[in-house]
């Protein structure tokens, strides 16, 4: 499928954070689904992940007939799953997503390390024994999905208990499960994106696209700011526009052969209904962004 452009395979989604819907409690104003699928399908988006729970219909058939009623598929979506803690199995619960995923032909469940407590703008620490119940976790929820015909990936993702870089390298090191390359989170959380591309690329499955004001970034990393207000202040831009090098990493992918989904994801936290145009101004850049490297790339081969 093709979202961008005829003359190549590249596959872009949308996802509704990008207009500020998130699962996290008091994030900011929700819009409605009408309005972010209408705005997605106007801004040459053929894709969505899912977003949070109570979004979208969770019946996957309604769920499908509504996404169509708009000319999008669903891609997947987001799952923050209890990894870490040894009297607690996580794969019962991932079992209605998947029966969901398969009914709506979506293709990858995107989990995250949860904390079990809500938001993430902290998080405790974790010993060598949880550390190895999350691995073997992941690698039993990687296996689950499998068997239902979904990839699982693995989203480091700050406020989470994969955010660091030496907590994602332990994760390339101890599991088997796929990553959800996020060049945001990465980048807040201390990983160059593109050096993870670089050395790891067969093990990036899926891909969440925000560009960062590194500025922001660094207080956040310093601690001077939460992650939830220094989205309020605009770290994430539209991508081409901020320190994330978005273009040479998507590069990079695409000459390693990745084949997974290019989702546009960049946070944003609303106070209200906007009365203009809204998130999707941004969204609609970071399509022309996104289309003006794959026709440099083609026009490169031509």
């Amino acid at each position: 499928m093709n979202s961008i452009s005829t003359n190549t395979d590249i596959r872009i989604a949308g996802a509704p954070i990008s207009w500020g819907v998130c699962e996290v409690p008091g994030w900011g104003y929700q819009i409605a689904p009408d309005r972010v699928l209408t705005e997605m399908r106007d801004a040459g988006l053929t894709a969505t992940e899912v977003g949070p729970e109570g979004f979208l219909p969770s019946d996957p058939n309604e769920l499908a007939a509504t996404l169509d009623t708009f000319g999008l598929k669903s891609v997947g979506g987001f799952a923050p799953v209890l990894l870490h803690e040894e009297d607690h199995d996580p794969v019962p619960g991932i079992a209605p997503l998947l029966d969901a995923f398969i009914a709506s032909r979506a293709e990858v469940l995107v989990l995250a390390a949860a904390t079990g407590s809500e938001g993430y703008d902290s998080r405790p620490d974790l010993d060598d024994a949880q550390w190895n119940t999350l691995l073997r976790n992941l690698d039993r929820l990687g296996a689950a999905a499998a068997e239902r015909g979904i990839r699982a990936v693995l989203h480091p993702h700050i406020g989470t208990m994969v955010e660091k870089r030496d907590e994602v390298y332990r994760v390339l090191d101890g599991s088997t499960i796929p990553l959800c390359l996020d060049t945001g989170h990465l980048l807040i959380g201390g990983t160059d994106p593109l050096e993870l591309v670089q050395a790891h690329s067969s093990r990036i499955a899926h891909a969440h696209l925000k560009d960062v004001d590194a500025a922001l970034a660094a207080r956040v990393q310093s601690g001077e700011l939460t992650y939830t207000e220094a989205v309020a202040q605009g770290m994430y831009t539209p991508l081409g526009t901020g320190d994330a090098h978005i273009g040479t990493v998507v590069n990079e992918l695409l000459d390693a052969g990745f084949d997974g989904w290019f989702v546009l994801e960049q946070d944003t936290i609303l106070d209200a209904e906007p009365t203009d145009a809204g998130p999707v101004t941004d969204v609609i850049a970071s399509v022309a962004y996104l289309r003006s490297v794959v026709d440099a790339r083609v026009a490169s081969t031509v």
